[in-house]
């Protein structure tokens, strides 16, 4: 979504992440083509396919995006996620992309996404994806990491 996807030589796309074009219904380039995306609302697909990627239960996947999941289950009975629940997803899609650039290997990427971090106070990163500012100190983390500090 920002410059962060152009330094990505391989890898999974926010995109491809949320279920590819075929899920979307868009092919976002920019970080305002995420935006209408966004508002329009994403395809209950996407729940599915990110559940499948991160190798979570939709229970657990609710949890990390602080949606019911009594919630998640109608969305996808009507087949779209609402704005700010497509925003929570792609908030998450983002930080996947992210760790998977950064340690260059979706599983090493995930395994850190669901382990306790002492960076982040010893807390699982996962479980930060359900506010803007937890989803950023995770980013944050990620790059010192990618920069060689661990602090």
């Amino acid at each position: 979504m920002t410059s962060h996807a152009a330094t990505i030589p391989v890898g999974h796309s926010i995109e491809s992440l949320l279920g590819g074009i075929g899920v979307l219904h868009a092919k976002p380039r920019t970080a305002l083509d995420w935006v209408s995306v966004i508002r329009r609302g994403i395809s209950s697909a996407a729940v599915d396919a990110v559940t499948k990627t991160l190798r979570v239960t939709q229970a657990e996947l609710a949890v990390a995006l602080g949606i019911p999941e009594r919630t998640l289950a109608r969305r996808k009975k009507e087949g779209t996620l609402n704005s700010e629940e497509s925003a929570r997803l792609v908030r998450l899609a983002r930080v996947v992309e992210r760790a998977d650039a950064v340690f260059e290997d979706l599983d090493a990427a995930l395994n850190w996404l669901k382990s306790p971090n002492a960076a982040l106070a010893g807390v699982i990163p996962l479980s930060l994806m359900d506010t803007d500012i937890g989803a950023e100190s995770v980013l944050d983390t990620l790059g010192r990491i990618e920069h060689g500090v661990f602090a």
